[in-house]
This record gives C-alpha cells, sequence and structure tokens, in this order.
C-alpha cells in the first residue's frame, strides 16, 4: 500500500494561493522530483481545470518555459492523473482518470494500488481527505512571506489537532524551506 501525501506551495501565514511564493528553478526541481518518487497525482476538479489549461501546451512545447518549468510539465504529462469531481467526469488530459465512487473507499483503493503513492495538490481536497484521516505525509514547501490573504491552509477546519513527526527540513536556495512531516497519532 502506498502513502497519501499531501504536498503543496504554502507562505508563513498559511497562503496556498498558487499565485504566491517563489516559483523559481529550484522550486520547480524540487516538485518535479516529488512527482517522480511518487506512483500518482490526486486533484480535485478545480485545481485540475487550472494545471490542465497550461501545462500540457508546456510540455508540447506550444509554450516557451526554461527547462525546470518543462521538466515539471513533462513529468506531470506521463504520472497518472486522478481527480475526484461530482460536476465533471470527462478529463481528457494525458492519463488523468475521474476518480469515481464514496470518497473515503475511493481514495483508500487508489492508495492500496499505487505502491510508490500518490501526491494531493489540492487544498480543499487535502482538508477533506485529512478529515477521514487518509493522509499520511506531509510534504510543505514554506516560502518566506506573509501574504495577508487567502485561500488558507486547512481553512475549512479539522474535527481535531494534527500531531507530525518532522522526518526532514531542507532549506532551498531562496529561502524556502521543504518540510516534510508524517502523522505520529
Amino acid at each position: 500500500m502506498g502513502l497519501l501525501t499531501f504536498s503543496i506551495n504554502v507562505t508563513l501565514d498559511g497562503c496556498v494561493d498558487h499565485r504566491e511564493g517563489i516559483a523559481d528553478d529550484e522550486t520547480h526541481a524540487h516538485f518535479t522530483r516529488l512527482l517522480e518518487e511518487s506512483g500518482a497525482m490526486l486533484w480535485g476538479r478545480t485545481t485540475y481545470e487550472m494545471m490542465e489549461s497550461y501545462w500540457p501546451l508546456v510540455a508540447r512545447g506550444e509554450v516557451e518555459a526554461p527547462p525546470a518549468l518543462r521538466d515539471w510539465a513533462l513529468a506531470l504529462e506521463t504520472k497518472p492523473k486522478y481527480v475526484v469531481s461530482s460536476t465533471r467526469s470527462d478529463f481528457p488530459w494525458t492519463n488523468s482518470h475521474h476518480l469515481v465512487g464514496e470518497l473515503r473507499a475511493a481514495v483508500q483503493d487508489l492508495k492500496d494500488a499505487t505502491p510508490n503513492g500518490v501526491l494531493v495538490g489540492s487544498g480543499k481536497l487535502a482538508t477533506e481527505l485529512d478529515r477521514l484521516d487518509l493522509i499520511d505525509e506531509y510534504k510543505f514547501l514554506i516560502h518566506p512571506m506573509i501574504t495577508g490573504h487567502g485561500p488558507t491552509l486547512y481553512q475549512g477546519g479539522l474535527p481535531g489537532t494534527r500531531r507530525l513527526e518532522l522526518i526532514s527540513a531542507v532549506p532551498l536556495n531562496d529561502g524556502a524551506v521543504a518540510m516534510h512531516y508524517r502523522r505520529a497519532d
């Protein structure tokens, strides 16, 4: 059984707005490594639609991008992508699949079928999966900034505190810190 890992960019004040944070080569290389080490991606519909509107174009060379962004796009292109959505069922991007059925059972089945683990990169979906006790690890890239706006991490709240064990903390050259935690409870 693979682990379900919540991985996202977050500022010091908890902002997970995709337009915030440092989007340099080192940041993209970090997330490309995480993606290459995992067996699949899991997104909500909104995140999927944001991603599908840009990254396939980069992967095909239709949008000019530096090598680190192109590497990320190519890794995304080949990685299985699973999408949770109650309003859309057609996901034409290469290797994209609609995750159907009751959320807890469908995600547990995906974890069981993906020995290299699944990365979830959607804030709202991750909150719901954490409420269901499905997230095993957290790999946050914490950016050295305070944005003063949302959306924020766990904006919808959790039923209780999550105790975590620090696995690693790796500073990046730009001042961001890659934090890896595992559930301790």
